[in-house]
């Protein structure tokens, strides 16, 4: 099995939000960005991911989910009425992907990306390098073990 990180405003879509789905999935759509939508149809059932809350007061990593549903095309490029509908892309030919994921847990705290970029041992995730702005990116096995063991 891989490991991920998925980046989302808390007000998109939060940690919280999947565990009021606990029974339910929540599909991970949306990604407009070639080297994510990649990375999210390397998914596979069973995967576990990490929820990180960007563009808010508190930024970090909140949580695990797992990939429930392996890469199927997005919906909402599509829906001329989404804001991610993309009308270059036909039911023939789509160009984004999207994934499903259920609740695994919420972390007893946030682990914070000012604390996450002081851990020994990570630098090369993705999250902390310069200038990466991906929504989706692989997490090492080693780098999951370090980033599970300081919360």
């Amino acid at each position: 099995m891989a490991k991920w990180l998925v980046k989302t405003e808390p007000s998109e879509c939060s940690i919280d939000d999947f565990t009021k789905a606990a029974n339910q999935t929540i599909p991970w759509d949306g990604v407009r960005n070639y080297q994510a939508r990649n990375f999210l149809t390397d998914m596979a059932e069973g995967d576990e991911v990490f929820i990180y809350h960007s563009s808010c007061k508190h930024i970090g990593i909140a949580g695990i989910v797992k990939v429930v549903r392996s890469a199927y095309p997005d919906p909402t490029q599509f829906d001329p009425d989404s804001p991610y509908h993309d009308p270059k892309s036909t039911p023939d030919k789509p160009r984004w992907q999207a994934v499903d994921m259920a609740y695994l847990q919420k972390l007893p705290r946030l682990l914070p990306l000012d604390e996450i970029k002081t851990l020994a041992g990570l630098d090369d995730l993705p999250l902390i390098k310069r200038g990466n702005r991906l929504s989706v990116m692989p997490v090492t096995d080693d780098q999951w073990q370090i980033l599970l063991g300081s919360v």
